[in-house]
């Protein structure tokens, strides 16, 4: 097919977004062998469709009540659970924190065998790239593949945990890292990566899954004239980029979904944000700069482009499009449509016909002022002039840049026809310049705003797709809550950031059934069948994105709490020990003796913004993925703490080394620490004075 500007390319059968013209059958499917995972759970989103859906139904609404905790593991050594586990043959596999795998017996939980790569001594520079998250690994015909941080893409002997390849997916001692879990397709492997935050230029590659040798790569931004020559799907982004871009930076890593459409032998992607952020900055001259902030649909033996869609062009939110692609098939106009969905973090909820490419519909999911609207006939959004910080020097716009919905998975039910997405509602604001109360991304300062009631807050939307509409919703306290699953049993599962795992109707959004977890929940449930029952499994570690956004995403939890894989089944009887409850109030040590220079202490605030990405901006930890310094020993201890952030005596247990930090530079933050605990605790000690 034709590579084209989707955007050029109208629906002509829709008239207005989110109109009545999507009228349809009540019921939308999934295709054939797409439909769901059965007794495996044999992907991350349970199938190549990327559906989040379990055709299992033996624990279903009218049972679910006697749902228990069949058996759990321990994780030590863990903090941010962001995988999804696979079940494949009675044999469950997922990743930690730190990228190891784990295969244990599905029927309670023994370890069979772990792999840890160990990016701290393969490449510990990576570890300055991003907080230590992964979300899961891929299985095929005998091998489970994963990623590290460092970009190591391996593949494992699935019976006992054998490293039988190993591939750099990046260059070493680069800004690039890899988060998400690999794929798996027709003998192939495929990955992308992070880094768009430092404008590496993003790009997507497979692999032969028996040798690991490279098939084909996929770049997602253009590189130097020189590097694109003979390349004319770069030679086309290019011309929408202006001056010598690739100097200052791209981005548009493919840092998590990958979509496999079996039937149209393609593969669906989004693409990260552009960076830097500032438009103005890496594209002085205008231009919508491709492939950022994009889907794409790529032949799956080739890595050739067929079409793509540019959700935000010349993006300056970091709205990244890397959000799950599910496939379905649709009664559209009364015409049955092989579509894609999207629920995007920019806001909006992108149905796009996966054959042609064309805009489907395009509606607000929730709170978006960015844009007013996506014009259908040009697939382009018409941005607000308010928007436009880098014209009128700042700008507050919704969602913020964590996104209406990020990586946490979304589920597609065949049964109902409605998508269970994981919202948030926050604005943001950016300003060209500093922003002292928020925290800075190059040229751009960024500081999070809450003006409404539901603002910091998320929810689970039940989102009717072919009427762009809200079928029910349930609200949360907290805004950062994990993925989630519906099953063939009528029934939606979630885990949340105050710590609960629910199960809800899926046709009406009653909860039904709630479990206590001692531990907030951002990964995303799974089902599968073991030994003739139905389990479901999810992992229960709180962290990720929590510490960047400061008290926003604080949901009480502790650095030394302990995180786990809890699974569960009719009639189980497996009790957790003595859970801990979510704690605002930060345990302070106190250090009465210390003097504290003013000057050293506005220093080490500066330089202490980098390490805000993991200990939480202005000091403010939201439980993970790093310790709350103002109740850290290390912090509290001059030598220890040069010890571990210079010469990175903790460095296997996740946290890097900075030995491009001088002595005096150290002390300068220890300082900033110091003197924020003083504050801190002496503002706990006149509260306790004022309570009764």
């Amino acid at each position: 097919m034709r590579t084209h500007v989707i955007g050029l390319l109208a629906a002509t059968l829709l008239v207005s977004v989110g109109s009545a013209a999507l009228a349809s059958s009540r019921i939308p499917q999934i295709s054939g062998a797409d439909r769901g995972a059965g007794d495996n759970w044999s992907s991350v989103d349970a199938d190549a469709a990327e559906s989040g859906y379990s055709r299992l139904a033996h624990i279903n609404r009218s049972n679910v009540k006697g749902l228990r905790l069949a058996w759990w593991l321990d994780l030590p050594g863990s903090v941010t659970l962001e995988a999804t586990p696979l079940a494949v043959n009675g044999v469950l596999y997922f990743t930690n924190t730190y990228s190891t795998v784990y295969a244990l017996r599905a029927t309670d939980g023994r370890v069979l065998w772990t792999f840890d790569p160990q990016t701290w001594k393969y490449d510990p520079s990576k570890m300055h790239n991003s907080f230590a998250a992964n979300r899961g690994v891929a299985y095929a015909h005998g091998r489970v593949f994963a990623a590290a941080l460092d970009g190591r893409l391996f593949a494992l002997d699935a019976r006992t945990g054998k490293l039988l390849w190993c591939v750099d997916t990046v260059p070493r001692h680069s800004a690039y890292y890899v988060t998400g879990a690999p794929r798996v397709f027709d003998g192939k492997v495929i990955i992308g990566n992070g880094g768009a935050d430092f404008g590496m230029r993003g790009y997507i590659t497979a692999y032969d899954q028996v040798t690991g040798a490279r098939v084909w790569r996929f770049y997602t931004a253009p590189g130097s004239p020189a590097q694109d020559k003979g390349h004319p799907a770069l030679e086309r982004a290019a011309k929408t980029w202006s001056g010598p871009y690739w100097k200052v930076g791209t981005g548009g890593g493919p840092w998590d979904d990958i979509t496999f459409d079996r039937k149209l032998n393609r593969i669906y992607f989004g693409t990260g944000n552009a960076g830097p952020d500032d438009p103005a900055e890496r594209s002085p001259g205008g231009g919508r700069n491709l492939y950022t902030a994009s889907i794409v649909a790529l032949d799956a033996d080739t890595g050739k482009l067929i079409w793509y869609y540019q959700v935000a062009p010349r993006d300056a939110w970091d709205y990244d499009s890397t959000q799950q692609i599910s496939l379905a098939t649709l009664d559209v106009g009364g015409k049955r449509r092989k579509i894609l969905m999207q629920a995007s973090k920019d806001g909006f909820f992108y149905v796009i016909d996966r054959v042609t490419g064309k805009l489907v519909s395009a509606t607000k999911i929730g709170k978006v002022t960015w844009a007013s609207r996506i014009d259908l006939k040009t697939g382009l959004p018409a941005v607000q002039e308010s928007a436009k910080y880098w014209r009128r020097g700042a700008a507050t716009v919704w969602p913020a840049a964590m996104g209406a919905h990020s990586w946490q998975a979304m589920s597609f039910d065949p049964k109902t026809g409605l998508v269970y997405i994981p919202y948030m509602q926050e604005g943001l604001r950016f300003k060209i310049g500093t922003e002292k109360r928020g925290f800075n991304v190059g040229s751009v300062g960024i500081r999070r705003v809450t003006h409404g009631p539901r603002d910091g807050k998320g929810a689970l939307l039940a989102w009717d797709p072919v009427r762009g509409r809200a079928v029910w919703s349930v609200w949360h306290k907290t805004i950062w809550n994990g993925g989630a699953m519906a099953t063939a049993g009528d029934l939606v599962f979630q885990g949340t950031a105050d710590g609960y795992v629910d199960a809800y109707d899926a046709a009406s959004g009653r909860r039904l059934w709630r479990f206590y977890a001692g531990m907030g929940v951002i990964a995303a449930p799974m089902a599968y069948m073991a030994g003739g029952k139905q389990y479901v499994s999810i992992l229960v570690g709180y962290g990720g994105s929590s510490a960047v956004w400061g008290s926003l995403m604080n949901a009480g939890w502790k650095f030394s709490e302990p995180r786990r894989l809890l699974t569960f089944a009719l009639g189980g009887r497996a009790v957790l020990p003595s859970l801990p409850r979510p704690e605002m109030t930060v345990r302070v040590l106190p250090d009465p003796g210390l003097k504290i220079d003013p000057a050293a202490v506005a220093k080490g605030h500066a330089l202490f913004e980098p390490c805000a990405v993991c200990h939480g901006l202005n000091l403010v930890s939201g439980g993970g993925p790093a310790p709350d310094l103002l109740a850290s020993p290390v912090a509290l201890n001059p030598d220890l703490m040069y010890a571990v952030v210079h010469d990175g005596r903790l460095m296997e247990h996740g946290m890097p080394q900075f030995a491009n930090l001088t002595h005096g530079q150290i002390m300068d933050i220890y300082a900033y620490i110091r003197a924020t605990a003083r504050s801190v605790l002496a503002t706990q000690n006149r509260e306790s004075v004022r309570r009764p």
